[in-house]
């Protein structure tokens, strides 16, 4: 009996153990995650990917953050490979950086991502040193962006100078004799006094013409036998400006003049008189100057950058000051082929017309040139960046990217430039920040070459 006891105990154990496992309830699994739920990774600014948030919200330029899911199956921001940032920098003041974005101090704009590839977005662009930005509409409103359109316009430039009036040269006359003499009598003695043409001067008495008029007659009273001789005597006295009907005056009176009278070729002013009465006179010595004014010029001071613009038979208009209201208006007729060393100018003359003689010479004048009006394509001259080698202008696209544009330039005119090339009529382009546009797409474009060429390639 003593022998079966452990048996007996061993089996009741192990009946005892397989009844409790038996009676045990089953495991419970796992829970899941609801059906369609997905695990939020982080969330992004929709319009800048690279910023990223732990929790959701509002992004920095008003908008709601976007979940990114551990599936990426979020439509509106697809999960991509993610890119180190070395730091953000403030486009308007490259030197201030930070390690995390945000909004620049001074500016307002939005700081700019540096990634360690040296990539960035938006940075294409077919001008070298430039890239693409885009904007949302407010930051647009932000910095103050103002637009306006290329448009076919009429241009037309017009010059604005100094003149002076001067006598029209080939109205001035001076008067001399071919002969020596003395003068007898002055009938104009005063100078400034208007003349009229044929109206007498002076007259002079001369031995040697008074001896070829005894010559001439002589001659006539030979004609027949010696008629070369009174042709020979007649051309002296014709070369020596006495005019015809004098001559026939002598050959009607067969008598020989003291003294023969000179008189005016033209109308206008004595500008000069030399001529005294009773003086000795030689022959081409000036005695009277004398100037019509019925047309005048007018001599500018063009600057040599200016030039361009000025055509022969380009109108001209000039006022004075101290004859208000009236305006007198001429033709360019003239422009030196040299320029002044001292004033860097170019001498352009102007004729105007000056019946009532209003205009005088030696006054000064406002003169206005004008270039021909032509219709071109234009261009608001706000648009425009002079960067001292070339011209940029930033057109607007309609996915809020501005896209840098190189231009050649013509006139400026009415704030408006001629454009040669690089833009065509109806473009929308930047009037006013572009310069702060300016300034991140120059440093999209830096910080690209820096960095390395990245994922995206810049335009030669």
């Amino acid at each position: 009996m003593k022998t079966k006891l452990p048996w007996i105990l061993t089996a009741i154990f192990a009946i005892a153990l397989v009844v409790v496992l038996i009676a045990r309830p089953a495991a419970k699994p796992a829970p899941t995650a609801p059906a369609g739920e997905k695990k939020v990774l982080y969330w992004i600014d929709a319009m800048n990917p690279t910023h990223k948030f732990d929790k959701p919200g509002k992004a920095p330029d008003g908008m709601d953050l976007v979940p990114v899911y551990a599936e990426g199956g979020n439509p509106a921001a697809p999960v991509t490979a993610e890119k180190k940032v070395l730091y953000w920098v403030d486009p308007m003041h490259p030197a201030y950086k930070s390690d995390k974005p945000g909004i620049a101090p001074d500016c307002g704009m939005q700081l700019v991502p540096v990634y360690a590839d040296g990539s960035e977005p938006a940075a294409t662009s077919t001008v070298s040193g430039y890239a693409n930005v885009k904007l949302t509409s407010d930051r647009q409103q932000l910095i103050g962006v103002q637009t306006g359109m290329t448009e076919m316009r009429s241009l037309g430039r017009s010059v604005r100078t100094v003149g002076r009036v001067a006598v029209d040269e080939k109205r001035l006359y001076t008067i001399t004799t071919k002969f020596d003499g003395y003068i007898e009598k002055l009938y104009v003695n005063v100078t400034g006094q208007q003349i009229h043409k044929g109206q007498a001067l002076f007259s002079v008495y001369s031995p040697d013409l008074l001896a070829t008029q005894q010559e001439y007659l002589l001659a006539l009273r030979a004609a027949k036998v010696a008629p070369s001789l009174l042709a020979a005597a007649r051309q002296r006295l014709l070369l020596w400006d006495i005019k015809p009907a004098e001559i026939r005056e002598l050959e009607r009176t067969g008598v020989a003049r003291k003294s023969v009278t000179i008189y005016s070729p033209a109308n206008g002013y004595v500008l000069n008189k030399v001529a005294v009465e009773g003086a000795r006179v030689t022959a081409g010595e000036p005695l009277f100057q004398i100037a019509n004014l019925d047309r005048v010029w007018i001599q500018a001071d063009v600057y040599e950058s200016e030039l361009p613009f000025i055509r022969l038979g380009a109108l001209a208009t000039t006022t004075l000051s101290y004859i208000p209201g009236r305006t007198w208006t001429g033709r360019v007729t003239f422009i030196a082929p040299t320029v002044d060393p001292v004033t860097r100018t170019v001498k352009v003359r102007s004729e105007f017309d000056n019946p009532d003689g209003a205009l005088k010479p030696d006054m000064f004048g406002d003169v206005v040139i004008e270039q021909p009006a032509r219709t071109v394509v234009a261009v608001p001259d706000s648009a425009v960046l002079q960067t001292g080698t070339r011209s940029i202008v930033f057109v607007v696209k309609g996915d809020g990217t501005f896209e840098p544009r190189e231009v050649t330039l013509g006139t400026d005119a009415d704030q408006f430039y001629e454009v040669r090339s690089g833009l065509t009529a109806g473009e929308k382009v930047v009037t006013q920040a572009n310069f702060l546009i300016d300034s991140e797409s120059r440093l999209k474009a830096a910080l690209a070459q820096m960095n390395g060429p990245g994922e995206h390639q810049h335009g030669q």
